[in-house]
Order: C-alpha cells, then structure tokens, then sequence
C-alpha cells in the first residue's frame, strides 16, 4: 500500500511502526516531552511512546503551547519518525518550523487524508523524502 501526501513541513524521511491514534491529543500535557510517552490518562492510548514511531493524528486539541512540546519532543531525541496529520494544525507545526531553524534534525511533516489512516494500523511505515507513504517490507 502506497498513499501520495501533501508536505506540509519539510524534514527528514522516516520509518517506524505506525501509531494511529483513535482520538485527537493535546501535546501541552498529554505528551512527556522527556519520555515521548502519552501522559493523558484520559487519552485511548494512554501510555503509548510516540518517539521513532510513525504518528497519525486524527486531530489535536488545542494549545498555543503544542509547538513548544514537540519543540521538546526533537530536541530531547523522542520525536516521532514521521507526523502524518488529517488537518493542518499551525500551532504543532510551528514547533518543527523552530526545531529546524535551530538546526535541529527534524521529522517530516504530511497531510494523508483520514480514511486512510487505518490502512497502516499495526504496521511499520516509511515516510519518503518526497511525502510517498508506504508500508515497510
């Protein structure tokens, strides 16, 4: 299975399994920007760690401080491989925007629409140079 995506903050390529989340997420006290783990126990996966892993957002709730978390998240080296998104969201993405500018290594950012989200489920994903989602063999 291969999707074509929108770039929507260009970094580097990545590969991980995927974790496809079935709710949106606040970063501002829902991610450990230290650990990379979802620290929201009201969240549907609790518990899980996002770092090196190819994360799907369903959506986000808000937070001018989301940007400022994965900011964190890159620096601290427990950023996720690769961000695929259903929507924009300019507040999380201006963390990578920032991260980059301080020369920082940082994962892609793309648009996939949400229907396909479950196609890559318990799987690992690779996140191209070129926003190609693909299923790793």
């Amino acid at each position: 299975m291969s999707a074509a995506a929108e770039i929507l903050v260009p970094g580097k390529a990545g590969e991980g399994e995927a974790l496809v989340l079935t709710a949106p997420i606040s970063f501002w006290g829902g991610v450990d920007p230290k650990t990379g783990r979802i620290a929201d126990v009201r969240h549907p996966q609790h518990g899980e760690v996002i770092s090196g892993r190819v994360l799907f957002l369903p959506g986000t709730i808000g937070s001018s401080s989301a940007s400022a978390v994965l900011m964190e998240l890159v620096h601290n080296g427990r950023a996720p491989a690769a961000l695929v998104l259903h929507e924009p969201d300019a507040i999380l993405l201006l963390g990578l925007i920032v991260a980059r500018e301080m020369g920082w290594e940082t994962p892609m950012a793309i648009r996939l629409e949400r229907g396909a989200f479950d196609a890559y489920r318990g799987t690992a994903v690779r996140v191209g140079a070129d926003g190609a989602v693909t299923i790793a063999v």
